[in-house]
């Protein structure tokens, strides 16, 4: 097994594992989110009127959309799909009405989910020493035969990679080698 691995799995371990992970993660829940006023108010308007289009037109300019649904993302990245799918829109809206205005802002400024907020926190982490592994910028890092840790932007790590190790992952990822 990898020595890595292995150390991992020991650590997992103890007694002592979650509240070490949490100094990681510390997973608490940001405060609501803001919604501009003068967009809320539109939401109200367009609620009142059960003007379908415009509702779900105006909702999904906000940083959450207030129900899960696989299609929402679709119409986020294309604006045009609204007028191409009426039913699709209407369903959406339905649901809208269906949980009331109250229950549309309370969930339209729902916290980030604690699981979304994590990515950065490691790195984070990480950059403080805590492994007691060099933390070097990208020219040391490059030119040190010691362990090391690399110090760079998503996108500079993601470049070093494709042109070092001829990789094709999209996410951030940590490399360990022997």
């Amino acid at each position: 097994m990898n020595y890595w691995t292995q150390l991992s799995i020991e650590f997992a371990n103890q007694r002592n594992y979650l509240d070490e992970l949490f100094a990681v993660y510390p997973t608490i829940p940001d405060g609501i989110r803001d919604i501009d006023h003068t967009k809320w108010e539109k939401i109200e308007e367009y609620f009142a009127k059960r003007d379908n289009e415009m509702l779900v037109k105006t909702l999904l300019t906000l940083d959450l959309f207030p129900i899960k649904d696989s299609y929402v993302a679709y119409l986020k990245r294309d604006k045009s799909a609204i007028l191409r799918n009426p039913k699709t829109i209407n369903r959406l809206a339905g649901r809208m009405y269906e949980l009331g205005l109250p229950k549309l802002y309370e969930k339209c400024t729902e916290p980030k989910e604690t699981n979304r907020q994590i990515g950065p926190l490691f790195k984070r982490w990480v950059n403080k020493g805590s492994l007691g592994i060099k933390i070097l910028k990208l020219n040391e890092f490059i030119n040190t035969k010691e362990d090391a840790i690399l110090d760079a932007s998503d996108s500079e790590m993601m470049d070093w990679a494709k042109k070092q190790l001829t990789t094709t992952e999209k996410k951030g990822w940590i490399l360990l080698l022997d």
